[in-house]
């Protein structure tokens, strides 16, 4: 079996190829799906399969464009409401690849269709039970965000449910389901540490059902009532993009080489712009904005001199969260060409250019 697991830093995001036998399937697939293209190249894998373990609240995912590229189906639990072609997941549903199984279980807590994907590998499993002919055993679980390195995920991004009965529900995905499986079962979540989709994550990206059962603490909590009790309580705050998110995977995000190119922004046109702002009064002054100017450079280079007006949000950081709460949608690029990234759509703002255009900058 190949294994591989895709970790996307400035989301604390994780996806996963699994391959046997020239076929493979990804899971949980994050926007630019070229890198699962190219994985698949290098391990002459073919993507059949691609597995959504819920309604993603955080990022905008990859699935539609990957499946068009790839000619794969989509697996969605089957509570999503899913508006493109895809095949509802239920308990017990089952995919064979090779010497590979995925084995679908419905585990609603953090969302209402929230999955896990259990994996037997056949091939390790009968080599390794040559001598006492037992039945496979399952090697792995995929948790999206029911269950993360020492944390659980949020209950409260629902529009159908209460905080109170998805954390009721995931209480019961945990202990009806998840901590039966074996301690040895490895445990790759969607979600480390950094991410807003839970609150206590540890640093490490991978674990087992036996360390979790012994070190997480919401798996420590003796009752379904206690455990409501503090799922629910002091709740870190929701970003407004994340509803916004979900239903955008419900649909399926259109294919980004059929996003428009974002025209280059001269530095008259965005003066034009900061002159929208309330009490905008030219030395950087602005007390409510209308339009924001994003320079994504590290911090030590904007406070060497930037725009006036313009707000640091740093690629290098938690970038996501902080940008995706932003009201912006009008994103424009100004004194430079793109910056590759794995968001694909940034600002970046160069005060050489702003200087060019006879604007003085601003430093801190």
């Amino acid at each position: 079996m190949y294994f591989e697991q895709f970790y996307l830093t400035c989301l604390a995001h994780a996806s996963y190829m699994i391959g046997s036998e020239g076929e493979a399937a990804v899971v949980d697939p994050q926007r630019d799906v070229d890198i699962y293209l190219k994985a698949a190249g290098e391990q002459n894998l073919k993507i059949r399969h691609i597995f959504e373990t819920h309604l993603h609240a955080d990022f905008v995912s990859g699935h539609k464009e990957l499946a068009a590229r790839a000619g794969a189906q989509i697996y969605i639990g089957a509570r999503a409401n899913a508006e493109f072609p895809h095949v509802r997941l239920t308990d017990g549903f089952e995919v064979k690849m090779g010497a590979v199984r995925i084995r679908a279980l419905e585990t609603p807590g953090h969302t209402p269709e929230s999955i896990c994907l259990v994996i037997t590998d056949e091939e390790k499993s009968f080599k390794s039970n040559l001598s006492e002919r037992k039945a496979a055993q399952p090697c792995a679980v995929l948790t999206g965000d029911t269950l993360f390195i020492g944390d659980v995920g949020r209950p409260d991004l629902s529009k159908t449910h209460t905080s109170l009965e998805l954390a009721g529900l995931l209480y019961d995905s945990l202990h009806e389901k998840l901590l039966t499986l074996p301690d040895a079962v490895m445990v790759y979540p969607a979600h480390g540490a950094g991410s807003l989709c839970g609150r206590a994550m540890r640093a490490e990206r991978a674990s087992t059902i036996g360390t979790e059962r012994l070190t997480n603490y919401a798996l420590q909590i003796a009752s379904r009532e206690e455990f409501i009790g503090q799922l629910t309580a002091n709740l870190p705050s929701r970003p407004d993009y994340f509803l916004e998110d979900a239903e955008i995977n419900r649909s399926g995000a259109a294919t980004l080489t059929d996003l428009p190119a974002l025209p280059a922004l001269s530095p008259a046109e965005l003066l034009v712009l900061l002159q929208q702002n309330a009490n905008f009064n030219g030395n950087g002054s602005v007390s409510v904005n209308v339009v924001n100017v994003l320079d994504v450079r590290p911090g030590d280079d904007f406070a060497a001199g930037h725009v006036p007006g313009s707000i640091c949000i740093a690629l290098s950081g938690q970038f996501a969260s902080w940008a995706g709460g932003n009201p912006t949608r009008r994103l424009r690029k100004l004194g430079c060409g793109w910056l590759e990234s794995a968001l694909k759509i940034c600002v970046v703002i160069w005060p050489a250019a702003w200087r060019r255009g006879g604007r003085p900058a601003c430093r801190c």
